[in-house]
């Protein structure tokens, strides 16, 4: 397997890979031509998620800045809206159905390192899929983790740190995040 292929199947890989490093330096430069472009621009902002993201609705929109580690592996639904300094590690899927709102100051992390430490010497990383239902709206400053699944029409509290999947049909909060209540 490629680095690549294992990247994408959740296996260790190395992130420093000749094929993937320059996939990564093509994301970073994309996120700051966008970070860059006037917000009256919308034809070029467009026109760069377009080549950046790996699928997309018609209506989505994300506010400067934005951060991609490929790019590629980053789908967005219908009527997506990400505000301002959201990170998307997206070494491994990140999948987002529609009517999504993402707060300011979020982080999607799919990318996670090995436990031992001599593993990590080698430079070696694992990445597992997010998944996001649809319907969901995410407050400022909430990180999810690597192979967690949020269902649909879930409220995740600003600032939480979510670990585990989250059932569709519920609120929820804190670090680690815990359902507050069902909707």
């Amino acid at each position: 397997m490629t680095e690549r292929e294992k990247m994408l199947a959740g296996e260790l890989y190395y992130a420093q890979d000749p094929d993937l490093a320059p996939r990564l330096m093509r994301a970073k430069g994309l996120s700051q031509e966008y970070n860059q472009t006037p917000r009256s621009d919308t034809a070029r902002q467009r026109e760069i998620m377009h080549s950046l993201l790996g699928g997309h609705g018609e209506r989505f929109h994300f506010e400067p800045n934005v951060w991609f580690d490929y790019g590629f592996n980053t789908f967005v639904g219908e009527n997506f809206y990400s505000n301002n300094d959201c990170v998307f590690i997206d070494c491994n899927t990140l999948t987002f159905g529609d009517n999504v709102m993402i707060g300011p100051q979020c982080g999607f992390y799919t990318a996670g390192h090995p436990l031992d430490y001599t593993v990590r010497r080698k430079e070696l990383e694992f990445a597992k899929p997010i998944r996001v239902g649809n319907d969901v709206w995410i407050g400022g400053g909430v990180r999810i983790l690597p192979g967690v699944t949020v269902g649909d029409r879930v409220v995740i509290g600003a600032g939480s740190v979510v670990t585990h999947d989250v059932p569709s049909d519920c609120v929820v909060a804190g670090n680690p995040a815990r359902i507050l209540r069902k909707l």
